[in-house]
This record gives C-alpha cells, sequence and structure tokens, in this order.
C-alpha cells in the first residue's frame, strides 16, 4: 500500500485535479466554471462505470440509474425535508448503493448480452416507477425553493460551492480507482473479467466481488446527481434517468481505455469536447449520438485497447506515468 501512495502518476493525477479546480477559481470565469463541471461530471461518471466495466468485465447501459436516484433523493430531502445540501449527498450517495447491492444480487447472476439487456430494463423501469410517483413530483418532477440557496450565501456561490464539491468527488474517484486497480480486491475484479469460471475454481469468491464493485460503482454517481440537479434546481424524470447519458459515458471509457485508471479521464474529456462542440454546431447540433456510435465502432474495430492503450504499448517509458 505504501507503494501506491507514493506512484508518480498517482500524485500528477491528483495535480491535475487541483489544478482544474483551481483554474476558473483563480480566473472568476463562470463560462469555464460550468465547461469543467460537465467534464468533471462525466470524469467521475466514467471512473466509477469503470469498476464494474473496464475492472469486472459486466456491460451497465444502466449506470444513469443511480445518478438519476441520487438525485432525486437528494433534492427531496432537501426541497421537502430541508436537509442541507452535504446531508443529501450522502443520501443520494448512500441510496444508489443500496439499489446498487439489491440489484446486484440478482442480475450479476447473469452475464454478457444478458446483463446489459437487463440493465437497459432497469433503467426504464425506475423511470416509468418515477414518473408516476407522487412524492418524486410524478412526470413533473421537484423544483428547490429559491430560498434554499441562501443558507450557501446565494445562488451565485452555491453553483461556485457545486464546483468545488464536484471537483472533490472526481479527485475521489480517481484514488478510489487507482487504489482499487492495486488492491487484491481490484486483482480479483480483473481475474473474473477475463475468466469468471477460472476465477470461481481458484476459490475467488466471484457472487460477493462482484456485488461488492457494483455498490462500489454506485455511491458517486448518486452524489454527482445531487450537485447536478442542486446547481440547475429542478429534476425530472427523463433528464435524470437519460439512457443516451449512459451509452455516452461508456464511449467515454471504450475511448480513453477500459480497465484504465487514466483512460476514463482522458475519454471523458476528450469527448465532452467533442459533444460541446458539435451541440453549439448549427448543423450538427443534433448528432453527437451518431457520432457516439461512430466513434464507438471505430474503437472496437481499430484502437481496441483505447488512446490510453494505444500510447502505453507504444512508449514503454510513460508507462509509469499513465496507468
Amino acid at each position: 500500500m505504501k507503494r501506491v501512495f507514493t506512484s508518480p502518476f498517482l500524485w500528477l493525477g491528483v495535480a491535475f485535479f487541483v489544478v482544474l479546480a483551481a483554474w476558473p477559481m483563480a480566473t472568476n470565469d463562470p463560462t469555464l466554471r460550468e465547461d469543467l463541471f460537465l467534464i468533471l461530471m462525466f470524469i467521475t461518471m466514467a471512473l466509477s462505470l469503470n469498476i464494474i466495466l473496464g475492472f469486472t468485465g459486466y456491460v451497465n447501459f444502466g449506470h444513469i440509474v443511480f445518478f438519476g436516484l441520487g438525485g432525486y433523493m437528494g433534492i427531496y430531502v432537501m426541497s421537502i425535508l430541508h436537509w442541507g445540501l452535504f446531508t443529501a449527498m450522502l443520501v443520494g450517495g448512500i441510496s444508489a448503493s443500496v439499489l446498487a447491492f439489491i440489484l446486484g444480487a440478482i442480475i450479476l447472476r447473469l452475464r454478457g448480452a444478458y446483463f446489459a439487456l437487463a440493465t437497459i430494463g432497469i433503467n426504464e423501469m425506475m423511470l416509468a416507477f418515477v414518473s408516476n410517483f407522487k412524492p418524486f413530483g410524478s412526470g413533473i418532477g421537484l423544483s428547490l425553493d429559491f430560498g434554499v440557496y441562501k443558507a450557501y450565501g446565494g445562488a451565485g456561490k452555491a453553483l461556485w460551492l457545486s464546483f468545488i464539491l464536484l471537483a472533490i468527488a472526481a479527485l475521489l474517484a480517481f484514488i478510489i480507482t487507482f487504489v482499487l486497480k492495486k488492491s487484491k480486491f481490484g486483482l480479483g475484479l480483473m481475474v473474473i473479467r477475463e475468466d469468471e469460471d477460472a476465477a470461481m475454481v481458484m476459490g475467488i469468491p466471484t457472487p460477493t466481488f462482484k456485488n461488492l464493485a457494483y455498490t462500489l460503482s454506485a455511491f458517486l454517481p448518486g452524489v454527482v446527481g445531487v450537485l447536478y440537479f442542486f446547481k440547475n434546481g429542478n429534476i425530472e424524470p427523463g433528464e435524470a434517468f437519460n439512457l443516451e447519458m449512459s451509452i455516452e459515458v461508456l464511449v467515454m471509457i471504450m475511448l480513453g481505455g477500459f480497465g484504465t485508471v487514466s483512460g476514463p479521464v482522458i475519454g471523458a474529456a476528450l469527448y465532452e469536447e467533442i459533444r460541446s462542440w458539435l451541440i453549439v454546431n448549427p448543423l450538427l447540433q443534433s448528432m453527437h449520438l451518431v457520432v457516439a456510435g461512430i466513434l464507438l465502432l471505430a474503437i472496437i474495430l481499430f484502437v481496441p485497447i483505447g488512446v490510453v492503450g494505444w500510447i502505453r504499448q507504444r512508449l514503454p517509458l510513460v508507462r509509469r506515468y499513465l496507468e
């Protein structure tokens, strides 16, 4: 464990997130803050999904479920019960993990395409449930009273607070992912990814390992959901359980390199820049999902190891600094 925390890669990563968080604060640039908010959000989502996809080998199209549930639980306790943001973040993260633990005990018995299809079904089930659940506002959703932001110095300061907390969540996701990869638990997950039957023969408790990985991967998306919808001031079913976002996060991981630590970070940053450019382009603003599909196909066909894998393969000297 001592070698883990003395790794040059880990501290380069920490420095990267600190610079990313400090940049808009030093320049006092709200536009830059909003751009980096989305990048940090997708980095956190990609790193957390990488635990079950990249390390364990289970393709989860329903990762957005944890983002949506966490967001709803957080906004509910803030708007109805008048709890604070920090408590709401814990509620969102824990709620998402509890759901993942329950679902994991059931659907992680499935493998391959069956598991992937089950995760899509769960997302649609949650979308239908929340759209008809009156305490969550049914199809209209929930909104925060403007007075909620007074406790954080007003709406303007609340936006900066959301950004800072998200940067911390992204940093935690990075550290957790790195430590997990270097741990015996992470090694067990990667053995499951390569050959689950062989892992069972070797004595690895595969059902327990898989469920723990699934539960761990759900916590931070739940927290991010609270921060995202707190910043927006409202939450609706369609945005909270948007299957397109799950697919895009999966593309980010594949683009950067699944099973790596820096891959989801690089993939999320690259894809979000491409996505942002497409959205503001009048001719291509509705084409970002088409581009996502083309990117995914191209990666699978030509660079299945992703950007990070490609760099590590051709430049051995950087392997120490690019996990």
